[in-house]
């Protein structure tokens, strides 16, 4: 057990100095952090942890604007209003700045009030009697202020109140994660509602189309130059073009109750949800390399930062406590245990008492130094944790890259293949009305056209997701030109990442 010690107010001051100066009668040993961040130079969107006590600015910029669709606009400013997801992460974040006001309170001075007004009997036995108390009933009254400060001599107090503002800034993170996370999840699902009704009408067309068929196919047959079977091969596709069609009402219906779920409304919201007005023909906006010192800005990449501060401040606290640990404690209030009931109010029941408390570590068994390193190997998981995220994160930066120029080209060769297809199908028209050929090969030659415009959706939509998916990936948006960090310092080297294939 600690041993107290409690000296008289005149020795206050002298014995804070000699008690700074003590050691702790535990060892801490050599229990260290052995993890090291990454280096920035061979990471580019790497942040040294001394500065990660600072804010990072967030790109600003309503990213998803770029589509120029007023109904994804509002979509996402109403998704971002009713998220439950969000709703949990505002209360988080909440819990935890209260926690850090609870630990900022520790370093107050703390005053409390206690009274007690009681009527007791006193029982004859060697402790109380015999004397005036024995087997007497009297009033038995207190009231006191007690006063206690922690002089904190060696910032236990300090570093918990830091790491706890550490965690509340955590908690800031994980929201704009949360917020980004779900801009990113009902942009993508506006943009596959858009392609399920472009496909939708590419469904209608071919029904049609096999409709002609079945209809040339029956007026052949009653003029006599066709057959029953022409009429069978002709209605045999007609099933799976109705069920085509059903399948695109049902993708659509179910993208609908999707967005309405992400903007936390039930099914029936999905009603409001108009035909999307994308850009789908609109280049990428990418210029030709994209600044990395936007990594330092992404919500997991700060995230992991604030958890290797917290995780730091953990260290300190567990090091204070080594050492001596000195309070300074006050007390000032009266006490009666014989008279009337207020006569603990008269003058001459006042008491007093001021004098700082010592409470010296000798031995603990062991659990200053268990504690001490889990704190170590907590600070070695976050700095690991931080080394993993920034490696992914660049990884899917450099990925996304990859695929938006791999569907830029694709963009070309589909261009070229429905280019193909159409002029396919002009030239089997023209035979036709020159009489070369029969019209169902002009119908036939649709088919062609409607695999490469389902094929030209396809590769269309993917692209303005990877766009989206890079937009979260950069944190948010990119920052307009000639911005700056609210922090320069927090933003790793001046290193740029060619798209490839690109000058």
């Amino acid at each position: 057990m600690p041993a107290i010690v409690r000296p008289g107010p005149l020795l206050v001051s002298l014995l804070v100095t000699v008690i700074s100066s003590l050691p702790g009668c535990i060892p801490s040993g050599d229990l260290v952090p052995q993890a090291e961040l990454a280096d920035d130079a061979a990471l580019p969107a790497g942040a040294a942890i001394r500065h990660a006590a600072r804010e990072a600015g967030w790109p600003q910029a309503q990213w998803w604007r770029a589509y120029g669709d007023v109904q994804l606009d509002a979509w996402v400013e109403r998704a971002l209003a009713g998220s439950p997801d969000l709703a949990m992460a505002a209360a988080r974040l909440r819990q935890a700045e209260a926690l850090a006001g609870v630990a900022a309170a520790a370093q107050a001075p703390q005053v409390g009030l206690d009274a007690a007004l009681q009527r007791k009997r006193w029982p004859t036995d060697n402790f109380y009697g015999p004397g005036p108390l024995a087997d007497a009933s009297t009033w038995n009254n207190t009231a006191a202020f007690a006063l206690s400060y922690d002089l904190d001599l060696w910032g236990r107090l300090r570093s918990q109140r830091e790491q706890a503002l550490s965690r509340a800034r955590l908690a800031a993170t994980e929201q704009r994660a949360a917020a980004l996370a779900l801009q990113g999840s009902v942009v993508r699902a506006y943009i596959r509602l858009a392609r399920q009704h472009a496909e939708l009408d590419i469904a209608r067309a071919e029904l049609h189309q096999r409709e002609e068929l079945l209809a040339l196919a029956r007026e052949r047959k009653r003029i006599g130059l066709g057959t029953e079977q022409e009429i069978a091969e002709a209605e045999a596709p007609l099933p799976e073009a109705h069920r085509q069609l059903d399948l695109a009402h049902e993708a659509i219906a179910l993208s609908r109750h999707q967005l309405a779920a992400l903007a936390g409304a039930g099914p029936a919201a999905a009603a409001e949800l108009e035909r999307p007005r994308l850009a789908l023909h609109a280049a990428a906006q990418l210029p030709s390399a994209l600044p990395l010192e936007l990594l330092g800005r992404r919500p997991d990449v700060v995230a992991s930062r604030w958890q290797v501060a917290a995780a730091a401040r953990g260290i300190e606290v567990a090091r204070a406590d080594f050492y001596p640990n000195v309070d300074l404690l006050g007390s000032f209030g009266r006490a009666a245990t014989q008279g009337g009931a207020l006569d603990f109010l008269r003058h001459d029941k006042l008491s007093w008492g001021l004098g700082p408390a010592l409470s010296l570590p000798i031995f603990d068994g062991g659990a200053r130094r268990g504690r001490l390193g889990a704190e170590t190997a907590g600070y070695d998981l976050a700095v690991e944790q931080y080394n993993r995220t920034l490696v992914q994160a660049l990884k899917g930066v450099a990925d996304l890259l990859v695929r938006l120029h791999s569907l830029h080209e694709q963009e070309g060769f589909v261009a070229r293949g429905l280019t193909t297809a159409e002029r396919r199908v002009e030239l089997a028209r023209e035979a036709h009305e020159r009489g070369l050929s029969d019209a169902r090969e002009a119908l036939a030659a649709q088919g062609g056209v409607f695999a490469q415009r389902r094929l030209q959706q396809q590769v269309l939509a993917e692209r303005l997701a990877a766009q989206a998916e890079l937009w979260v990936a950069l944190g948010g948006g990119v920052l307009e030109a000639g911005s700056a960090p609210a922090d320069e310092r927090l933003q790793p080297r001046a290193v740029r990442l060619q798209l490839p294939g690109r000058r």
